[in-house]
């Protein structure tokens, strides 16, 4: 493993982005925009355009009037344009031409046109995307995805391939060729495809190598610019050495990947290979990327149906249980009772429930000794939020003997002081995982500086163990929702066992009433006045004071203030208190802000927030982190002046995604204040990364974290 490491350090550091050089299979001209003249070109721009005089020549001399007008349109603001069947004056063929700015110059990017154009495949997209909508299942979807998708490019070997937690791949639907060798069910590596790769991936959606043995063609005059040409949204940017020996390595002769992006992440690739090479024409690159984007909301659609399915069944079992124990006698006795019913809930291979000393368990258990040793480890751990692993050995030591029963573990704590603990376990489910090739024998550095990817390719099996089959987080909430289900199941009876002891003694009854009311009063409203009474000294102190900088730090603690005091509310306000939904604190605390700032502001907020459910700590870092990038928003973006900013929540997988995006003066230099330390500062305490982006124009602030904060041993 430490070996792999090494691995993936030199791969991130490859600059795929800036290769200086393209794919011969066509021409790219970079032109300035002021002058409008050609500067550099790559590819053999003297024979197909006609012109050995190109440097220096007016972009309308090699191109023509249409060049022009479109050239003038994407220096304007357009983000790309488009040139179908242009007939430079010098030339005897026909190009399609890709125009965008990169790195401050226009570059155009010129491809032989097809003479069918797109009305030949708009039947194979209507026909396929019909057929995805058909197919009953994502199985089915993935296998008709790979069948449309060759017919479609006429690619001898196509793969669905989906990216797991780890950033490792497996093909999930594939059609090949006779006599093609197939990786149906495979595994690849993370290192497969580094991270600045998927990057990429995400920019372009489509990427072509129609010759692996290509020579690239670099950029003539050589670029002498401080900063190098950044070709990453380039269409036929030349493609990482690396890259090349790995298709080769595979017997690949063409190559083409066409992205699976589901709410800006990357879910997987469709990878395309053929024996020889391969040309496909701009019409098909279209025609793929439209099919793409229809793969990716069919599959959005059918994971969403799913986890709701899971989710209904959930609630019915869990509401069954609820109403049994709530029928029976002694609570005691009704789960010793429905011991069965409690494990299939949560489709368990056994299920221990231990309170004080006594310890019922039923099916696939470890030894009692063992049991109880592991509740009271489980207690604290389960004690505010659901435990749940699958793979219990990496955190607990059980003897060699019972790790097999008991891989994975859910737990929930009832009451940490008798203690009352239910422990859900789940056997290893030895899995023997297909590896297109080792996966621990990853690219090598080799002579200067160079990489050597791995050659071999071959079946390659791992059998995976001491792990169990996955808790789903529908079956993590379901198990939340129990526990706090049985817990009022158990009050309600106390409740009702006190009222009866309490019959003859109505006056301390009273007493005890007015007791909890004036507590609970007091833990309800004692925070809320004093960071009320905080807020009010800090606006004192800004009125008065005539240091216009000091008011506005004051005015920034207000709101940072403001921020913490929302999560307070939000907590008093919801069913539970130890998570808020994220998406509707945020929106309050933009509400917030927004009245902060002044009604003008109102029109130009965008907000696109999903549900996400977040532990209370986490949402305070979040909301304080939003808040600092608004007011960076107003401050230096906009000058305080309206402005539009775009705030994005979304959940991706077991992770949280925000997005502040401005349309402003962008950044100049890094500014390090207390806004900014403290951010790091919120950053490191949530275990995410936190990245600014160009907006073209403004910024885009990204903060990346997990929903729930790392196991603890």
């Amino acid at each position: 493993m430490h070996d792999q490491n090494i691995d993936l350090k030199i791969c991130e550091r490859e600059p795929i982005h800036i290769p200086g050089s393209i794919q011969p299979h066509g021409l790219m001209l970079i032109v300035d925009p002021e002058t409008l003249s050609i500067t550099h070109v790559a590819g053999d721009v003297e024979e197909w355009l006609g012109r050995t005089d190109w440097e220096g020549q007016a972009l309308t001399e090699l191109l023509g009037e249409r060049a022009l007008a479109e050239s003038m349109r994407v220096i304007a603001g357009a983000s790309r344009g488009f040139l179908s069947r242009i007939q430079p004056p010098f030339a005897s063929d026909i190009f399609d031409v890709t125009l965008q700015m990169m790195s401050g110059v226009l570059v155009l990017e010129l491809e032989a046109s097809s003479d069918a154009g797109l009305v030949h495949v708009l039947p194979q997209i209507e026909a396929a995307a019909a057929g995805f909508e058909k197919t009953p299942s994502l199985e089915a979807l993935f296998e008709a995805a790979a069948v449309e998708f060759r017919r479609l490019t006429g690619y001898a070997r196509v793969m669905v391939y989906r990216f797991l937690d780890d950033d490792a791949g497996v093909v999930v639907g594939e059609d090949v060729a006779e006599g093609e060798a197939s990786f149906m069910n495979h595994h690849f590596p993370a290192s497969d495809i580094p991270r600045q790769a998927r990057a990429l991936y995400v920019r372009n959606l489509v990427r072509v190598i129609p010759d692996v043995g290509y020579e690239p063609a670099p950029l003539r005059p050589a670029w002498t610019a401080e900063a190098p040409l950044d070709l990453s949204d380039s269409i036929l940017r030349s493609v990482s050495p690396v890259h090349i020996q790995y298709l080769q390595n595979m017997g690949v002769g063409a190559s083409a990947s066409m992205s699976i992006v589901r709410d800006g992440i990357l879910w997987g690739l469709i990878a395309c290979h053929n024996p020889q090479p391969l040309e496909i024409s701009s019409e098909t690159r279209s025609a793929c990327r439209a099919l793409a984007g229809g793969l990716a909301r069919q599959i959005k659609a059918r994971e969403e149906t799913d986890a709701y399915r899971e989710r209904v069944r959930l609630r019915s079992f869990e509401d069954h249980i609820v109403s049994l124990l709530s029928r029976e006698g002694s609570l005691d006795t009704a789960i010793s009772n429905h011991l069965g019913e409690i494990m299939r809930m949560l489709a368990a291979d056994g299920v221990a429930i231990l309170r004080g000393s006594d310890l019922i368990v039923g099916g696939h258990c470890p030894a009692e000794e063992q049991v109880r040793k592991l509740a009271a480890w489980a207690v604290p751990r389960s004690s505010e939020k659901v435990y749940a692993t699958d793979r219990l050995s990496l955190h607990y030591d059980l003897p060699e003997g019972e790790r097999a029963g008991a891989a994975g573990l859910l737990a929930i704590t009832l009451s940490a002081s008798d203690p009352w603990i239910v422990l859900w376990f789940r056997a290893e489910a030895t899995e023997v995982v297909k590896w297109a090739g080792n996966p621990h024998k990853n690219m090598t550095p080799g002579e200067n500086g160079l990489l050597n990817p791995r050659a071999s390719f071959d079946a390659w099996s791992e059998t995976v163990r001491d792990r169990a089959r996955r808790w789903t987080i529908p079956e993590i909430e379901a198990a939340g929702r129990l526990r706090v289900a049985v817990t009022n199941v158990w009050q309600t009876r106390r409740l009702r066992d006190l009222n009866r002891q309490l019959l003859n003694t109505l006056d301390e009854k009273d007493m005890l009433i007015k007791q909890k009311e004036f507590l609970i009063g007091e833990v309800n409203h004692r925070v809320q006045n004093s960071l009320q009474l905080v807020s009010s000294f800090l606006m004192l102190q800004a009125r008065a004071s005539e240091d216009p900088k000091l008011r506005g730090a004051l005015d920034e603690a207000r709101r940072r203030l403001a921020a913490v005091s929302l999560v307070h509310r939000r907590l008093y306000r919801a069913d539970q208190i130890d998570a808020i939904d994220a998406a509707r604190y945020v929106d309050e605390l933009l509400d917030d802000l927004v009245a902060s700032f002044g009604p003008e502001w109102e029109a130009h907020i965008q907000r696109d927030l999903q549900p996400v459910m977040l532990p209370t700590d986490r949402a305070v870092a979040l909301g304080l982190v939003l808040t600092e990038l608004v007011i960076n928003a107003n401050k230096y973006a906009y000058d305080g002046e309206p402005g539009r900013v775009k705030i994005t929540l979304l959940e991706d997988r077991n992770k949280f995604r925000l997005v502040v995006c401005d349309e402003g003066v962008g950044r100049s230099g890094d500014r390090k204040g207390f806004g900014t330390r403290m951010m790091d500062a919120l950053v490191s305490q949530l275990g995410g990364t936190f990245e600014f982006q160009d907006n073209y124009p403004g910024t885009n602030a990204i903060l990346v974290a997990p929903i729930d904060p790392p196991a603890r041993n």
